[in-house]
């Protein structure tokens, strides 16, 4: 800070010198390169200032512990909609993790739930409320089931490779964000091939896992997350009455036993190696309407109720006497925005 202060000082004082010192006393080249040298000078002190230089390139942990925390919770309480068990487990989940400055394993996050009901847009408000650039960030790495592990006869590759490539990243920033989606298709067995990294190791290899956070998502488990939200609304309770712990024990066991889930009797789960199952709540008519009026003002446009009412009105509902739960969720939302807007 001394040397930066210093620099920033005989930059200045060289710009003031003519103003000082009678006309002619100094050539105006050399009074040039002589500025341009102390600029450059006074520019390399800040670039190579921590904080700062990373205002100009992207650096392992863009932002303070604190300010990512923050961000999480705010984006979350604006944009999520019917999923207070999310917010609430997430925020907890990372805000913890990262003001931990000794943490005895990397965090591992299970989000399961129906399609649309926001697990993917969760890991990306995640992704950005750690790095700037969230999704596109070389320090976050997103993996899709059926594009990147497509073939069962390659399932000993798979493993070779993904090992190899989450050991290159966390070599290069502890701090590294693993996203798995599509966890029900991916081929049994597989995701046992990180278990050393989740476990509790100090060092593999002479590298320490316990900054990186791993992110699974699925739709494994949807069903067990149906009923329980089903029972309490047939027992006149409200969702937002319903509490972790009436769920995360039986979605593990579901989970563990679906044979359709790259979980099924994975060692992940036996070991106790997921932190948090995060059950999303099927959405209701009223979440959905919440999704098209967002939607239709990041576009820039006026919200119209009448547009919003009928696009709710043409989703599909469930279970079919009900028709408490959207079926797709909020996932068809943009689609059918277009069709009523001339964008």
């Amino acid at each position: 800070m001394r040397l930066r202060r210093g620099a920033l000082r005989a930059a200045l004082a060289l710009v003031l010198l003519p103003l000082l010192t009678p006309a002619g006393a100094v050539e105006p080249i050399s009074l040039g390169l002589a500025i341009a040298g102390a600029a450059a000078s006074a520019l390399t002190g800040f670039i190579s200032y921590p904080r700062l230089y990373c205002y100009f390139r992207e650096c392992c942990l863009n932002r303070h512990d604190r300010r990512a925390a923050a961000a999480l919770q705010e984006n979350l309480d604006k944009k999520l909609f019917g999923q207070h068990l999310v917010s609430k487990v997430v925020v907890k989940a990372v805000r913890g993790f990262l003001n931990n400055t000794n943490a005895k394993k990397p965090l591992a996050l299970s989000l399961h739930g129906w399609t649309g009901t926001g697990k993917n847009f969760v890991s990306k408000i995640v992704a950005e409320s750690i790095y700037k650039k969230g999704l596109q960030s070389k320090y976050v790495h997103q993996f899709v089931a059926t594009l990147h592990f497509p073939h069962a006869h390659s399932i000993n590759l798979y493993k070779d490779q993904l090992q190899s490539w989450i050991r290159g990243n966390v070599s290069i920033c502890p701090r590294s964000l693993f996203i798995f989606d599509e966890m029900d298709k991916m081929h049994a067995g597989l995701i046992d091939s990180i278990k050393p990294f989740l476990d509790y190791y100090e060092l593999l290899d002479g590298v320490s896992y316990r900054q990186a956070i791993f992110i699974f998502l699925s739709n494994a488990g949807a069903e067990k997350i149906t009923e329980v939200a089903l029972d309490f609304w047939r027992n006149g309770r409200t969702r937002e009455d319903i509490q972790l712990t009436d769920i995360q024990n039986a979605l593990s066991v579901s989970v563990f036993n679906n044979k359709n889930s790259g979980f099924w009797h994975s060692t992940l789960i036996d070991r106790n190696l997921i932190d948090y199952f995060v059950p999303f709540l099927p959405l209701e008519y009223k979440h959905v309407k919440m999704c098209v009026r967002v939607e239709i003002e990041s576009r820039g446009y006026t919200v119209d109720e009448d547009i919003v009412s009928r696009i709710a009105d043409e989703m599909t509902y469930f279970p079919r006497e009900e028709r408490i739960y959207s079926d797709k969720g909020c996932k068809t939302v943009d689609a059918k925005l277009d069709y009523y807007y001339d964008f």
